[in-house]
């Protein structure tokens, strides 16, 4: 009778187990990935297709380039040098959080070049408006300053711009050409 109880627990411990890890580790829908792919270059005209949206996810410094439903590539980035939250006011050092467009293409930019965001929306203006402070604005995604082009990766160390989002120049060249004005841009917390 003893060896039947412990039979039963071990299984019952080992069930409850794998039932906890199993939950753990299922998706739910809304962690379900989006089709994704490995090939950047499409498979019948041999260039990398426009990206019809970005996205950029704050709290793991990346940036995206959707088209449709298929990420075609991540990218690592740098935020502004205070990154929590959303950007209120000019000299927050804040990166917006928010659905924008690309307005903008500088190629001969400070820091390499930039494609700019439509930073302040109406939103924006009136949350800075009920804080009696200016909204500031020239939100970029740009490459690395001209004073310190070889710093590559090493800028993303630490979160140092003035609210854009930095890559490599190399990066800003591989999306320069290929992100069109008026882009929507998603950028999330």
């Amino acid at each position: 009778m003893v060896k039947i109880f412990v039979i039963l627990s071990v299984v019952l411990f080992a069930g409850i187990v794998f039932y906890v890890w199993f939950l753990r580790n299922t998706p739910k829908e809304t962690d379900k990935p989006l089709k994704t792919t490995n090939k950047i270059i499409h498979h019948t005209t041999g260039k990398f297709p426009k990206p019809d949206k970005l996205v950029v996810i704050k709290c793991e410094r990346k940036l995206q380039l959707w088209k449709k439903d298929t990420l075609l590539k991540t990218y690592e980035i740098s935020l502004g040098a205070n990154p929590l939250g959303p950007k209120s006011c000019q000299g927050d050092n804040r990166t917006p959080e928010g659905t924008y467009y690309i307005d903008s293409k500088n190629p001969n930019s400070q820091f390499h070049k930039n494609l700019g965001v439509s930073y302040p929306n109406d939103e924006d203006r009136k949350n800075a408006t009920r804080m009696g402070k200016p909204t500031g604005g020239d939100i970029k995604i740009h490459g690395l300053k001209n004073t310190r082009p070889n710093i590559g990766k090493a800028h993303l160390q630490k979160d140092w711009t003035a609210g854009c989002m930095a890559l490599t120049n190399d990066e800003i060249e591989e999306i320069y050409d290929l992100v069109d004005v008026g882009t929507p841009i998603e950028i999330r917390p």
